[in-house]
């Protein structure tokens, strides 16, 4: 199991701002887990990283520079990547000094704009202002085909004509903001409907106008997230280029940003190496780049993202190239943890229960489902591992004998039970031959998906994975995607750092079989 993610280090301090313009755009449990990775302040990772060029002096205006580039690029990797990406109003913090004022400013617009209209006869300068504003809104949310909205708005809210009812007291205001609120029930999104239902409901002007604005200001941002929606595919296309471009600017000003890289991919080869895979030569003999470099390359590099799901958060910078999705490649692994437990549980189950349950309908997702719930928050400092396992053993037991009496078996004895309960309670231990086994084989899926990525059929899925395989391909479908778009941007990196790694370790074969 990872260790407790409240610990996180920082990955680098240099690179720390790629995640905080994203963090306003996340869920509450996404934001956990950033806080997490940012809270810890930053060690002293560098000691045992590859030596390279030293940083050199920047000024601050190269600074100021190289953190808009940043900020505009996680911009654009937080839409590219996120599907559920949105854009949300900022939510200035209860007691703060910056919502004070604000709401004292908007509270003496709003005064004054009563106190004009509850004069004899009633002043309409500001909400003529407040009309034209609401004209404007209203005209930017409509296509270049809208020719006749467009003209009804243009009429009906005419500024001049306005002025001069309002100058012979002509002018029913309330007339023109049940047209506001009529075209604001043709232009707005489903998901508004309601709210304009309920500005029909408001009677006095005031209040009204102000709950018009704040629908246009909902209505403004669903136009916007529309818009983000609809860019994300052609933005899908430019972002590579736009990411690595942006890299090779900060990399310029900090010639030693590629040192985690280099040390992570280092560690990846000599995995290989370990695990007897043949180490090819990275240039063919006439020195064009062969194919059988490039899949020893692709080797390596899936073998780095694997090692990702495995990262030491908590005592470990995670490498360069991957840091904008930290939280991401975190939440995979902390999901995949959560899995493990689930299949080795069922596992257990079915080969307790043999062949009577396995195709019962609805038993295994009933498991799964009890198990999740008891083991929500298992990466927090205060969970109890071992007891939220006896609660699932006594949990599941129940449902096995349930499940057994309901279609004609007969239930467990005591004796079964007991065994069940203790082969459930013995998960917990890092040595557990089954855990392991069910790790190995999950482990192998993502390794085969990683080599059939750019495939259209899935791999296999191991035996014993069965019961998981929905929540297993969804996992792998989500890292595959991660693991694809940072290949795009950062090959170029890769490759240069490959080559030189293979090289050596080239020469060093070489060498060795020259000495026997």
């Amino acid at each position: 199991m990872s260790q407790n993610p409240d610990k996180l280090h920082s990955s680098e301090e240099k690179l720390s701002g790629l995640e905080d313009d994203q963090e306003e755009n996340l869920d509450n449990s996404d934001q956990s887990v950033r806080k997490r990775i940012r809270q810890s302040a930053p060690g002293s990772h560098r000691d045992d990283t590859p030596k390279s060029s030293p940083s050199r002096p920047v000024s601050i205006e190269e600074l100021m520079e190289t953190a808009k580039g940043v900020t505009n690029m996680a911009l654009a990797h937080e839409i590219v990547v996120n599907g559920d990406f949105q854009i949300k109003p900022a939510e200035l913090p209860e007691h703060s000094l910056e919502k004070k004022v604000r709401d004292i400013v908007h509270k003496a617009f709003w005064d004054c704009l009563e106190a004009q209209l509850k004069e004899d006869p009633p002043t309409y300068d500001h909400a003529i202002k407040l009309l034209g504003e609401i004209k404007e809104s209203l005209l930017s949310f409509l296509l270049p085909g809208h020719t006749r909205l467009r003209s009804q708005i243009t009429e009906v809210l005419d500024l001049d004509l306005i002025k001069q009812e309002a100058e012979n007291g002509a002018l029913d205001i309330s007339k023109l903001v049940r047209f506001v609120i009529g075209m604001m029930g043709t232009l707005c999104a489903p998901a508004r409907d309601e709210d304009i239902k309920k500005l029909k409901d408001i009677n006095e002007i005031v209040p009204l106008f102000r709950a018009i604005f704040s629908v246009l200001d909902l209505m403004k941002m669903d136009m916007a997230n529309f818009a983000v929606s609809s860019i994300r595919p052609k933005l899908m296309q430019q972002s590579a280029e736009y990411e690595r471009k942006k890299f090779q600017e900060f990399l310029e000003k900090q010639p030693n940003s590629l040192d985690l890289v280099t040390k992570w991919l280092q560690e990846a080869a000599d995995d290989l190496a370990k695990l007897g895979h043949e180490m090819l030569p990275p240039y063919s003999s006439d020195g064009a780049t062969g194919g059988a470099s490039t899949l020893c390359f692709t080797a390596v590099q899936n073998q780095a993202y694997l090692k990702l799901l495995k990262w030491d958060h908590v005592n470990r910078p995670f490498p360069e190239t991957v840091l904008m999705d930290q939280t991401r490649f975190l939440e995979i692994q902390l999901e995949l943890e959560q899995l493990l437990l689930v299949g080795t549980v069922l596992l257990v189950t079915f080969s307790a229960a043999g062949p009577a349950l396995i195709d019962v309908p609805g038993f295994a997702e009933k498991i799964k489902t009890i198990v999740k719930v008891l083991l929500t928050g298992m990466h927090l400092p205060s969970f109890n591992l071992k007891e939220s396992l006896a609660t699932v053993g006594e949990k599941v037991c129940a449902e096995v004998n349930s499940c057994l009496s309901q279609h004609g078996f007969t239930p467990f004895s005591a004796e079964r039970e007991a065994v069940l309960k203790g082969q459930i309670q013995a998960v917990a231990s890092a040595d557990n031959s089954i855990c392991k086994l069910i790790d190995s084989r999950i482990q192998k899926f993502l390794e085969n998906y990683l080599a059939s990525s750019h495939q259209k059929s899935l791999p296999a899925i191991p035996g014993g994975l069965s019961p998981i395989q929905r929540e297993l391909e969804e996992i792998a479908a989500k890292y595959i995607r991660l693991v694809n778009y940072n290949k795009m941007v950062f090959s170029p990196y890769y490759d240069a750092v490959l080559g030189k790694i293979l090289t050596k370790e080239e020469s060093q074969i070489v060498g060795k079989s020259e000495e026997s």
